[in-house]
């Protein structure tokens, strides 16, 4: 059983979400928040699989409440999903940063809803959806303060793992990494594994964002 928690200042957004996922057998939804600082009691109290959390609400935002979930070592496996809408791109790169799993948008379809609370119960990064590409190409592209550039840790990957975590931060799935470099998916996963391991990353969502820091990948368009 999927357990959730949902975080969201919206009564009628959470509404709709806890429709859906009460109607699946293999989710339960543990329990609600109003903002991140009562979320965040939660999470440490419930322990849930997958953290659905708004990006911008009162007393705390998503960005900080994600931030102390992926800092606590007894909520290593709670998968922080964070919920956001198409003006606010701005925000993405700081939640993945932060340590957020992944992003949907608020209108996502419900199938493809339903797969992302799936997806990221079994610790995969919600890195891979077309949607979820073009937030992060159009983000970016735009410049960053600073990019960490030498002593990233990249020097301790091989080509094949360089390779294979360039690719995921396009966005490809294990599969896709396997058809593109002609290898199978175990060892496409076994050289994304490997690369978080050597790269202190908490998941697959801050790899992509070391590989677009480090300036191992060169963002589209820029």
């Amino acid at each position: 059983m999927i357990r959730v928690l949902l975080v969201d200042d919206q009564p009628l957004l959470r509404s709709g979400f806890r429709a859906l996922l009460d109607l699946e057998d293999d989710i339960e939804v543990v329990s609600e928040a109003a903002d991140g600082q009562e979320g965040l009691a939660l999470v440490e109290r419930l322990r849930p699989d997958v953290a659905l959390i708004d990006i911008q609400m009162p007393v705390m935002d998503g960005i900080e409440a994600t931030r102390r979930i992926a800092a606590d070592p007894a909520l290593a496996d709670v998968h922080v999903v964070m919920l956001t809408n198409y003006g606010m791109d701005e925000y993405v790169f700081d939640a993945l940063r932060a340590g957020a799993a992944g992003f949907l948008v608020k209108d996502i379809l419900p199938e493809d809803f339903l797969h992302a609370v799936r997806v990221a119960a079994r610790g995969d990064a919600l890195l891979a959806p077309a949607i979820t590409r073009k937030l992060i190409d159009r983000y970016v592209a735009l410049p960053l303060p600073a990019r960490a550039g030498g002593g990233s840790g990249l020097e301790a990957l091989t080509s094949r793992e360089r390779e294979a975590v360039a690719l995921a931060a396009h966005g490809l799935s294990n599969d896709e990494i396997a058809d593109r470099l002609v290898i199978s998916p175990a060892t496409a996963k076994t050289h994304i594994n490997r690369a978080m391991t050597k790269l202190h990353a908490r998941d697959r969502a801050q790899l992509v964002v070391l590989a677009y820091e480090s300036g191992l990948v060169t963002p589209r368009g820029a």
